[in-house]
């Protein structure tokens, strides 16, 4: 069947030969470079990449007047997204140990499915836990990549995240770039978000949008929320189309990447002030990127509430059917 179809009998065909795919079912077709666009809803440029990277090519970039300067800066990003898989699997090795970071994952409702779909971990106590995940502690990458800082005063390196439930953000492609880790215990930050990296910016990426897309091209919406736990929560009680800012307003690049997705894209986020204030932010940075066709829509809690709380209390056809 077509990934990207809502048929539910086989009809998706794809002719090596003649380089095209046709669905008989919806009437799809297209090449593989115009599949992929469909199906992780991105232009024709990172298609292009996409498709290049899974088979070990590399796209000339006509602005790199360097080809080996470009070779490099490649190979550098294949390694930092490495180390951010090793890290992620680490920590999902963790989780299964962690009575605490276990009790808390029930406690919010979570079940194994969905800890395993978003692939959550747990960084454990200490300083330097992740030395038993990597070849070599004192390589430098560990701390370009965010996963390790590197002391002023010392010297001494440890690892960023240390007690904490770990949520990996995924860019499109499913690679990790960063991470938001969430304290068990009374420390704060409450959340603490990778920096920004090679791999990772906060203005540009969402949490959840790659584990969400099959439900968000289905349901063709996309629901903006403020925080991790809530795109998790809401994945456990059915809706699977909701993605998260990462601790920072909504920016004009993430609802462009957002309108590329879904025609309908809903903002619901916590019903305090603060709350307010990003709606109020997230429509002045939305309303440039409108183009017909497409809509925007904004829900508001009671004051008490996030979209955890509020579907845990109300269940959650009260944002289903809006």
């Amino acid at each position: 069947m077509l990934p990207v179809s809502q048929g539910k009998s086989p009809s998706f065909t794809v002719s090596p030969s003649k380089q095209f795919y046709h669905c008989f079912g919806c009437g799809a077709h297209g090449s593989a470079i115009g599949f992929v666009m469909e199906y992780q809803g991105i232009g024709f440029v990172d298609a292009v990449k996409m498709l290049a990277e899974g088979i070990g090519m590399q796209v000339p970039n006509e602005r790199s007047v360097n080809p080996e300067a470009s070779r490099k800066a490649r190979e550098k990003q294949v390694s930092l997204e490495q180390l951010m898989q090793l890290a992620s699997d680490f920590y999902r090795r963790e989780l299964k140990g962690a009575a605490n970071a276990v009790a808390y994952c029930k406690g919010r409702g979570l079940s194994g499915e969905i800890a395993a779909r978003f692939g959550l971990g747990y960084a454990p106590d200490g300083w330097q836990n992740l030395e038993a995940a990597v070849d070599n502690y004192q390589d430098d990458k560990l701390v370009e990549a965010g996963l390790v800082i590197v002391a002023e005063d010392s010297g001494r390196r440890y690892d960023r995240f240390r007690d904490r439930l770990m949520f990996p953000i995924r860019n499109q492609r499913g690679a990790i770039v960063g991470f938001g880790g969430r304290v068990l215990g009374k420390g704060e930050p409450k959340y603490l978000n990778s920096p920004e990296t090679p791999l990772f910016e906060k203005g540009r990426e969402l949490y959840g949008l790659y584990e969400g897309r099959q439900a968000i091209r289905e349901k063709n919406r996309v629901l903006v929320v403020e925080g991790y736990m809530d795109v998790v929560a809401l994945a456990q009680y059915g809706i699977g189309y909701a993605v998260a800012t990462l601790g920072t307003a909504t920016t004009g690049e993430h609802v462009r990447k957002l309108l590329k997705h879904a025609e309908q894209v809903y903002f619901c986020f916590d019903g305090d002030a603060a709350g307010q204030k990003a709606a109020w932010r997230a429509l002045v940075n939305s309303l440039p990127q409108l183009v017909d066709g497409k809509a925007l829509n904004f829900l508001f809690l009671p004051t008490e509430h996030d979209p955890d709380s509020y579907v845990r209390e109300f269940a959650p056809m009260r944002l289903k059917s809006c």
